[in-house]
């Protein structure tokens, strides 16, 4: 919202420059992000919170200014001459939707000369963003921007009738708009219509066959309050945004309407002349009690941890509308009678309906900075999560690998979201999504994912490794789960050109080689062929916990592997781009069970010794099972078994390839002979020779 410094003015006797006004109201709450410069003079451009309808006019933030400088508000009185002639004989206003519209006020001024605004009045619209129209509709756009009161002019010889109707809108029913669309209406939707057709969205928009022209000669000019729920649908299934569905769409004030339609037409009278019928008429079935809300020293305390002085307390309450009154207190700790004051809400601050809200109200305008830092009162003792050390080792070890942290929102396109979902998975969607875009939660934390690598692609950063810790979501019935899991993305080079070292680009085997560490905290990982079909058949692959992790039990909890090209050409993924996933509570609680059962051993004072196998394996015989058989000898020497080499080719017979293992021998106790490892490399030959058909390669 652009707010003129010499528009608040009018309304207050200050002498605070811009920049310290700007100040001010930023520790206040109203923030201003900047200043600029004008015709009209310095414009304050301010960042309001939704709860703040009434600063949506120069008269809320005049009003808050005044209250930080202790200053009087100059009350808005206009002064209008009426005719004799009441304006309930000519018109009348029927609501038949009180839900939709909560009142609505109208009054009539006839002979009105239409024409260009004032130079004045243009050139204080156009600073604002607003351009000009003509005299009578810039006069209404003048009251809104001073009133924070939006309202609307008719021209009233184009009233079929001579009638107002505040109704639902028909089915199929259809109007023009003053932007020269024509717009399907729905139900749900408050219009005005007068005896035959709508003539205006409620609170949003007027239309273009009562708009007023500079041959219109009678004015109907309408103030209203409509319901801030039914104006933001409305205003979204159209997708119309005006400056007067922003005000009405957060709650303006019911009771601003009268005066705002008596500022109007004083303004219209100054501008385009004509004679205003007397009274107005005002159908207000939507009228209701101020709410009483108490304050008490002790919450006050309680709440900012130091006192303020009765007279300050009454002196910002009172500028700020909400018209305190002393009332019996309690005793405090001491015996002592403690303060407390009832208030009444106004009618423009529907924000404030508790006690801690007038704590608010108070701390903000007598100084946040004079209140002691502190922090409260522990209840409880803290206690960190089950998860927290396996968490904090877990992104330890991954930035250790050269990958950054990411957070993304989980609220994705339905049909990316379809492209990594698994079969049978039903998506959790969302009733009133914001965007189409961002209508679904994600059952898979790889779309985000490739979200975030697509948007650093597009912006020149082509090396890249990402990892998120999020949850993904979905429906088993009625009934929401969420899941915690680890992503994993990378894409570009995995080791950059140097003076000493060759480029080499990112592969499969690198993101399983990072599995395999970062699973190595919990006992390491098995592999298996089969993925998803949104990654390439031959660089992919599933995992679950391995055999020496607690939890093992041999499901899968996580794949990896490089994205099909079908899939990176519809991201438009111009490289390629490798992603993991993998489920976090079975990995930390594998975790917290090998931390357990984990046992400190002195170094070894006796070498250690290597032997290598060069074994013929059949086509699809995984590493893994050669570890396994490997280790199922109990072999107690054993420290490590590693694959050095693999080659196919040549004079590998078909349907073979050929695998170079690295066993490694160390004892705590002596050295190791030669007669041990003879034995030792025997006993490995054979089990599997028996178990895998694997043969010694001639060398």
């Amino acid at each position: 919202m652009k707010i003129l410094y010499n528009w608040l003015k009018e309304f207050i006797d200050f002498t605070a420059p811009p920049e310290e006004l700007r100040a001010r109201l930023s520790m206040a709450g109203i923030g201003i992000d900047a200043i600029e410069d004008s015709h009209a003079g310095p414009l304050l451009d301010a960042d309001l919170t939704t709860n703040r309808p009434d600063c949506l006019g120069h008269y809320g933030i005049a009003r808050e200014v005044a209250a930080l400088y202790r200053l009087r508000l100059k009350r808005v009185a206009p002064q209008v001459k009426e005719a004799t002639e009441k304006v309930e004989r000519v018109t009348r206003v029927e609501i038949e939707c009180p839900e939709l519209c909560g009142r609505y006020t109208a009054r009539l001024i006839r002979g009105v000369r239409v024409a260009p605004s004032p130079d004045w009045l243009r050139q204080l619209l156009e600073a604002l963003g607003q351009a000009s129209i003509n005299n009578v509709v810039d006069a209404t756009n003048y009251v809104m921007f001073e009133l924070g009161h939006p309202t609307h002019a008719f021209d009233f010889n184009t009233l079929v009738e001579r009638r107002i109707l505040v109704r639902r809108a028909q089915a199929g029913e259809k109007m023009r708009t003053l932007d020269g669309l024509e717009r399907a209406l729905e139900p749900e939707m408050c219009v005005i219509a007068d005896g035959a057709r709508a003539v205006a969205i409620g609170g949003i928009m007027g239309g273009a066959e009562t708009e007023i022209s500079f041959s219109s000669k009678n004015v109907l000019l309408e103030a209203a309050w409509f319901n801030p729920i039914s104006i933001r649908r409305t205003s979204k299934t159209l997708g119309l945004r005006t400056e007067a569905s922003t005000r009405f769409e957060r709650g303006a004030d019911p009771e601003m309407a009268e005066l705002a339609s008596r500022r109007c037409a004083e303004l219209i009278l100054q501008l385009a002349g004509g004679e205003l019928l007397g009274g107005a008429v005002d159908v207000y079935p939507g009228r209701r009690e101020p709410q009483k809300i108490e304050l008490t020293r002790r919450e006050l305390l309680r709440v900012m941890g130091a006192d303020v002085p009765d007279q300050e307390i009454e002196a910002i309450l009172s500028a700020l509308g909400f018209a305190p009154e002393r009332v019996d207190g309690t005793r405090g700790s001491s015996g002592s009678l403690m303060a407390a004051w009832e208030c009444r809400r106004p009618s423009w601050r529907q924000d404030v309906s508790r006690e801690i809200d007038l704590v608010e109200e108070v701390a903000r305008h007598y100084g946040f900075d004079k209140f002691p830092a502190r922090l409260p009162a522990a209840k409880q003792p803290a206690a960190r999560l089950e998860h927290a050390e396996a968490e904090d080792r877990l992104r330890e070890r991954l930035i250790g690998l050269g990958y950054q942290e990411i957070i993304t929102i989980p609220l994705v396109d339905p049909e990316r979201d379809a492209i990594f979902r698994a079969e049978g998975i039903v998506p959790a969607r969302m009733v009133n999504p914001l965007a189409e875009d961002a209508s679904v939660l994600r059952t898979s934390g790889v779309v985000t994912m490739a979200g975030a690598l697509e948007w650093n692609l597009n912006h020149g950063q082509r090396n890249l490794r990402l990892f998120e810790m999020g949850r993904t979501y979905r429906l088993r019935g009625a009934e929401p789960l969420e899941t915690r899991v680890l992503t994993l993305g990378a894409t570009g080079e995995a080791r950059e050109k140097g003076v000493h070292e060759t480029a080499r680009e990112y592969a499969f085997a690198d993101i399983k080689g990072d599995l395999d560490q970062v699973a190595a905290l919990a006992g390491g990982l098995r592999w298996e062929g089969g993925a998803p079909a949104w990654l390439h058949p031959a660089r992919a692959g599933k995992f679950a916990l391995s055999h020496a992790a607690a939890k093992a039990d041999g499901t899968p909890i996580g794949c990896a592997g490089q994205l099909a090209r079908r899939v990176a050409e519809r991201l438009k993924l111009r490289q390629d781009v490798f992603v993991a996933e993998l489920q976090l509570d079975d990995l930390y609680a594998a975790y917290r069970q090998a931390r357990a059962a984990m046992r400190y051993a002195p170094l070894p004072r006796f070498p250690a010794v290597e032997r290598d196998f060069s074994l013929l394996l059949a086509d699809g015989t995984p590493f893994e099972e050669v570890v396994e058989v490997i280790r199922s000898l109990g072999i107690t020497e054993l420290t490590d078994v590693e694959a050095v080499d693999v080659y196919r080719g040549g004079h590998i017979p078909e349907g073979k390839y050929s695998l170079l293992v690295r066993v490694t021998f160390q004892s705590h106790d002596a050295t190791l002979t030669e007669a041990q490892l003879t034995d030792f490399s025997g006993r490995i030959v054979a089990a599997l020779e028996s178990r895998l058909g694997a043969a010694l390669r001639a060398t």
